[in-house]
């Protein structure tokens, strides 16, 4: 059982149980006012068109039958590679300034790794 589910069974008291049936709420009038959309194959969107993260899809599909938790995990999945890619490819030689802040961070003689790309700057 989720924390969500466990809200909203009440097992945390009324206040957090009212606050889980407020978040249902919300995304139930989210989904009728167009602001959560519902493609043909299940996945699920939010306002900008990002696909939704699994606590938003858990509350979702609690107030609708429509949306496919696997083709929205999918679907979120399949985003953030895109995502991943792009901003590998973006990556440009660092800045005197970017290279100055990250001494100041971390201090001269560290190794800086970015996380997403493996590259190793040394200060």
């Amino acid at each position: 059982m989720t924390r969500f589910q466990s809200e909203l069974r009440g097992s945390f008291g009324p206040f957090w149980q009212g606050e889980a049936e407020k978040a249902l709420a919300k995304v139930k009038a989210d989904l009728e006012n167009g602001k959560i959309t519902i493609d043909e194959k299940g996945v699920a969107r939010n306002c900008i068109g990002r696909v939704l993260m699994t606590d938003m899809m858990e509350k979702l599909l609690m107030v609708t039958d429509r949306a496919d938790a696997a083709a929205t995990a999918a679907a979120r999945e399949a985003e953030v590679e895109q995502e991943l890619a792009a901003y590998r490819e973006a990556q440009r030689p660092h800045s005197t300034e970017e290279l100055a802040e990250m001494r100041a961070a971390f201090g001269p003689g560290t190794t800086v790794v970015d996380v997403i790309t493996g590259e190793k700057i040394e200060l």
